[in-house]
């Protein structure tokens, strides 16, 4: 297996949703600076994300979307008719100065990533993952939909069995309308019940082999972990996935503050170690994340499992350098010192509760029918 590679680009750096938003943080230039500080980057790991032309992102977008995109970032603005729709220009997704390229290029990325695994390999993208995005409109944040244009990379290549996970908080809405139905794909999302954007009920399987898991409020580690052995898991292994994408958002930890999760970021590096020998390609994405600090370490981490890196107790100086620079204008009280101190986090157990059990036994109960 050769080596994983990294894919990034320095049009994230600097770029923001407006100073409002969740996202004026900065997220993906935190993962490659606190990576090359703790030597993990090497140039021969390093791929820079082109930005996807039009006529690729209409293997799923309409040539429609795309313009008015397009034309957002030109013009700056939008009209009301294209509010209505496109959704663009709202308070969620506003026109912001690269509206088309910054999306692009994270598709762009994934794209790549396809090509890059035409064999094998492992590839992360953590500018990668927003699966909000629908074919003819932005939704959650999310312009453009490049988990989609992945996978249907992946099936252009005439790949039969693809698995695609996502562990967000936030249910994979667009995914899952874009392969509703479709049988070559296996959509398995855990993500907090009652919370944006409404779907991805227990009982959804999106015309085909869907696995949805709603988590109660306050789902830990020891929860999630059942759920990994009992549903994920057994799951891709019953398919024999030829790929697997995977989305990571950070979202689904405790600091989050657009989720009600109690989950470390153990959680997601534990499901990357067990998904690498399960397919001869895996595509790591990022996805959803709202503070700076447990974003950077998460997707760090997932990035040194990747490469099976050991994690440090305590950062470096230079490590610590790079999170301590980070400043967040949704700070409350004071920031903890972990959060500077250290990439992994201590992890978050308890009792599971009788929710999570019913849940994983009526999936379980489906899979045994499917096999």
């Amino acid at each position: 297996m050769p080596q994983p590679l990294f894919i990034g680009s320095e049009i994230y750096r600097g770029s923001s949703y407006g100073e409002k938003h969740p996202l004026s943080i900065p997220r993906v230039p935190t993962v490659i600076d606190l990576c090359r500080a703790m030597d993990w980057l090497p140039k021969s790991q390093y791929r820079v994300s082109p930005m996807a032309k039009p006529a690729a992102l209409t293997a799923f977008h309409t040539p429609e979307y795309i313009e008015a995109l397009i034309d957002a970032e030109a013009l700056g603005v939008v009209s009301d008719e294209t509010r209505d729709r496109h959704k663009i220009g709202t308070l969620s997704n506003p026109v912001y100065p690269e509206i088309y390229r910054r999306p692009a290029t994270a598709a762009g990325g994934s794209l790549l990533a396809t090509e890059l695994l035409v064999n094998c390999g492992i590839v992360y993208n953590p500018g990668g993952g927003t699966h909000h995005g629908m074919a003819d409109h932005a939704a959650g944040f999310c312009y453009l939909n490049d988990p989609v244009l992945a996978i249907e990379s992946f099936l252009a290549q005439g790949l039969t069995r693809v698995a695609y996970v996502d562990i967000d908080a936030h249910h994979c809405d667009g995914v899952a309308a874009a392969f509703h139905g479709e049988t070559r794909v296996l959509m398995i999302s855990t993500h907090e019940e009652r919370r944006w954007p409404f779907t991805g009920e227990l009982e959804d399987q999106a015309g085909a082999q869907a696995i949805n898991l709603p988590l109660p409020k306050g789902t830990h580690d020891d929860e999630f972990q059942l759920i990994a052995d009992s549903v994920i898991l057994p799951a891709i292994q019953a398919i024999r996935p030829e790929a697997i994408v995977l989305q990571c958002g950070a979202d689904a930890v405790a600091e989050d503050p657009l989720a009600r999760l109690n989950l470390s970021n153990n959680s997601h590096c534990n499901l990357v170690k067990s998904l690498v020998p399960m397919a001869p390609r895996l595509l790591v994405l990022g996805g959803g994340g709202y503070n700076p600090w447990t974003v950077g370490r998460l997707w760090s981490g997932v990035w040194a499992t990747l490469n099976g890196f050991e994690i440090p107790d305590r950062l470096p100086e230079k490590g610590r350098a790079v999170l301590a620079a980070l400043s967040w204008n949704r700070q409350r009280g004071e920031r903890p010192d972990y959060l500077v101190d250290t990439l992994r986090d201590a992890p978050r157990k308890g009792s599971i509760s009788k929710e999570i059990r019913h849940r994983v036994q009526t999936l379980q109960a489906r899979q045994r029918v499917w096999v």
